[in-house]
């Protein structure tokens, strides 16, 4: 019998030659290399973005607190609220105090202190003499010259003339190019603080370290006081002068140097190299013209003739002052 099935041609099944492959391969390691390195060439911008935006924002974070302990250095203040409760007569060398703060009602007042006792008419100032914390005593320089009701307030105004301490030779072992030395309620909280800045080139940082301001020790600074890592010793000037991390603008009044501006450079490098140039990222921020204004304030009372209003600088911070 015949076979009535229809013919099917049949098809070789051909596949890619050797160069086709080599080619296509080529093709897709070119385009890959391409794909590769320019995702390389992002981590690399992101990289340098992150080390400058590390280095600017940890520059940033310290001026900025710079600026916020200038500004409120000098400024005076009392932990509470003080009153006479017994009130005090005419001629009282001494009077008994009480505070709304909870703690001794002697917290925070120093020898030499000038209070202001009162108010209206019967309102005097009374400089502190001697302090009794256990029996809630101060002793006053000269008699008082008024009488003062029971519950008469007390009050600690004004501001202090070095609360930034002046640069050698106005103040011994004062502020210098490396070292700012302030204090007053630099926090705001009613409690005065002694505070130093050192810009430790060697080291290359930037330490603050604040303590009360009637320690009788000033503690080393350590790796908790650090502000900045990679401090660096600023560019040198047209003339060739290298402009150091603090600069004081003062201005004088009887004898007294008052700090009436703070300017302040520094330069910091980045954490890590630079891929691209193998050197690291530094940038200089200068802020020219700081205001101390509660010593600002001071220094305009005194070119006024008032000096009541004048506070000195306390006995424990003359004590720090002299540690080195």
């Amino acid at each position: 019998m015949a076979d009535t099935r229809p013919a099917v041609q049949e098809t070789r099944e051909q596949g890619f030659s050797m160069p086709e492959v080599m080619l296509a391969i080529l093709i897709m390691m070119v385009v890959s290399g391409t794909v590769l390195q320019g995702i390389l060439g992002l981590t690399d911008v992101s990289n340098v973005v992150t080390n400058r935006t590390d280095m600017h924002n940890r520059v940033r974070n310290a001026t900025e607190l710079l600026t916020q302990e200038i500004g409120q250095a000098g400024r005076i203040a009392l932990p509470g609220r003080l009153t006479i409760p017994g009130g005090a007569a005419l001629g009282a060398a001494q009077a008994v105090l009480a505070t709304t703060s909870g703690g001794p009602a002697t917290d925070g007042l120093f020898i030499g202190e000038r209070l202001v006792i009162d108010t209206g008419a019967n309102q005097e100032t009374a400089t502190v003499a001697a302090i009794n914390p256990g029996a809630a005593t101060v002793t006053f320089a000269t008699p008082l010259g008024k009488a003062h009701a029971a519950n008469a307030p007390v009050a600690a105004l004004g501001g202090f003339s070095a609360g930034v301490i002046p640069p050698a030779p106005a103040f011994p072992n004062g502020s210098t190019g490396n070292v700012l030395k302030i204090f007053g309620d630099i926090n705001d909280d009613g409690n005065l603080v002694y505070a130093e800045y050192t810009c430790d080139l060697v080291q290359g940082r930037l330490f603050r370290n604040t303590m009360p301001f009637d320690s009788i020790n000033k503690p080393a600074p350590t790796v908790e006081e650090i502000l900045i890592d990679n401090v660096e010793v600023n560019p040198p000037n047209l003339d060739g002068t290298v402009t150091p991390c603090f600069t004081y603008q003062t201005r004088d009044v009887a004898g007294t140097t008052y700090v009436v501006g703070v300017a302040i450079t520094l330069t910091v490098r980045s954490q890590r190299q630079d891929r691209n140039t193998a050197d690291f990222q530094r940038e200089t921020k200068a802020l020219l013209n700081v205001s101390p204004r509660n010593v600002f304030n001071v220094w305009q009372m005194a070119g006024l003739g008032i000096t009541d209003r004048i506070q000195p600088t306390p006995p424990g911070v003359l004590n720090l002052i002299a540690q080195n």
